[in-house]
């Protein structure tokens, strides 16, 4: 993990990163890393009835903060939620951009398994713009028929409990299944036993390159 500098995530909506990935990014940060978070969607358009619309872009500042990522490495994109097929071209600029100015040294995207739509979207566009670098799909359950459990990250208590506490800054989020601690230590400790650990978090490798 040591040969490993610079780190992109991708995160077709607010909260995507640290659901797929918030323990590796705790993990990664606590060896000293460098870590970017890139945001595409703020989803504005399904925030619930009653908070302010920009609940999530503050949200997300929040849980990446907490989390240990440095706020000039937290790039937050306005793209319509559920539309981002729409602006595959503008989309992919961003990523060239991105690739241009952090040349990361892996790249964490979601699945080539999820359904989706705009995660589908962000890993195709991620395929092209990052095609000769490491690509690490993210697991994210609720959206994906089949997952490849090729690459494992084992994770201490710590990893699991950073990763909830920047969970708990999308208050408005609250009430999904798939947020509630015991489904993600569930989920976490599930990964850990099939590598023999305590708790991990699992990946498809779309590309792995070695230099």
């Amino acid at each position: 993990m040591e040969s490993i500098k610079k780190i992109l995530v991708l995160a077709p909506h607010t909260d995507d990163g640290e659901f797929g990935c918030g323990g590796t990014i705790s993990k990664f940060i606590e060896i000293g890393a460098e870590i970017h978070y890139a945001a595409f969607s703020c989803a504005e358009e399904s925030v619930p009835e009653g908070l302010p619309k920009d609940i999530l872009e503050v949200e997300v500042k929040n849980a990446t903060k907490l989390l240990g990522i440095k706020t000039e490495n937290l790039y937050i994109l306005k793209y319509p939620v559920r539309k981002l097929s729409y602006h595959r071209q503008e989309i992919l600029e961003d990523m060239v951009i991105l690739n241009k100015n952090i040349e990361p040294d892996l790249v964490f995207t979601p699945s080539k398994f999820d359904v989706h739509q705009d995660h589908f979207t962000i890993t195709q566009e991620a395929m092209r713009a990052f095609k000769f670098t490491s690509l690490l799909g993210y697991e994210l359950p609720w959206n994906n028929y089949v997952f490849e459990t090729t690459c494992f990250v084992h994770l201490e208590d710590r990893h699991v409990a950073n990763k909830l506490e920047s969970l708990k800054c999308y208050r408005s989020q609250i009430g999904r299944k798939y947020s509630s601690e015991e489904y993600i230590k569930g989920l976490a400790m599930t990964r850990g036993v099939q590598v023999g650990g305590r708790y991990a978090e699992t990946f498809d490798v779309i590309r792995w390159i070695i230099k």
